[in-house]
């Protein structure tokens, strides 16, 4: 350093002039370097998106990058690029990590829950069958749909869609139900236990007892049955020998 009195050069440690003694000031300590409060956010953010399903994922990536261009500006001055590069990277992991394991845990119970859907919506359709049936034996004096076609005669004098035939669980055929053979009239006080429709393989105005009941569009599990009473209900496979065919049973 030089002398502010002599202009004398001297050794940037000296504390006095070589040359006319003159106390020399110290040289100005270096300002430490300060860390980017963009760069502790990024990190935080980062470390957050695990704890919030990824909802912060997007601001640490952003401010991970804004940190690492402010720090590479500033020449040393500001600090804290490990923490952004590692806030950028965290969002990341949790998308290639989290993500397919909280698929893997939600996959199956949302798979359950369509399954689950469609079963309802094909109890609603014998709801509907059932339904019109009723009104059918309203209007012929008790008298249900002649068993041959049966499909045809709810469709042309109950306006049923087609749509209402068709179980969504089905995997073919114009018909998912077929009508109880035994089932002779709805006056009076219908047996609330007798089966009147119920799921059954594929076909169309097709009538019968239990050769023609099936469980599989439930994965074996049961089948929807609607009663003479105009009820309706999931009958699981175990509790299928209950069903009452005839009025003498």
């Amino acid at each position: 350093m030089r002398c502010p009195q002599c202009g004398s050069a001297n050794p940037d440690d000296s504390v006095r002039c070589f040359s006319c003694g003159c106390e020399l000031a110290p040289a100005p300590a270096a300002a430490a370097a300060k860390t980017s409060g963009l760069a502790i956010a990024a990190l935080v953010l980062g470390i957050l998106a695990f704890f919030t399903c990824g909802i912060t994922a997007l601001p640490a990536i952003i401010c991970g990058i804004v940190a690492l261009v402010k720090i590479a500006k500033t020449n040393g001055v500001l600090k804290g690029m490990g923490m952004a590069i590692t806030g950028i990277v965290l969002p990341f992991v949790f998308v290639a990590v989290v993500v397919p394991l909280l698929l893997a845990i939600l996959m199956p119970a949302l798979s359950r829950a369509k399954f689950e859907a469609r079963r309802i919506v094909c109890r609603a359709n014998l709801q509907t069958l059932s339904t019109a049936m009723t009104m059918y034996a309203d209007w012929y004096e008790g008298n249900i749909p002649a068993s041959d076609k049966w499909c045809d005669l709810l469709m042309q004098e109950a306006d049923v869609s087609r749509r209402s035939f068709q179980c969504p669980t089905a995997p073919s055929g114009t018909c998912s139900y077929a009508i109880n053979s035994n089932l002779q009239t709805l006056g009076g006080k219908p047996d609330p236990e007798l089966v009147a429709i119920f799921e059954s393989t594929p076909g169309w105005n097709q009538a019968g007892g239990p050769e023609l009941l099936t469980t599989e569009y439930h994965d074996g599990g049961g089948c929807n049955v609607a009663f003479a009473d105009g009820h309706t209900e999931f009958i699981p496979a175990d509790e299928l020998g209950r069903l009452k065919w005839t009025t003498d049973q």
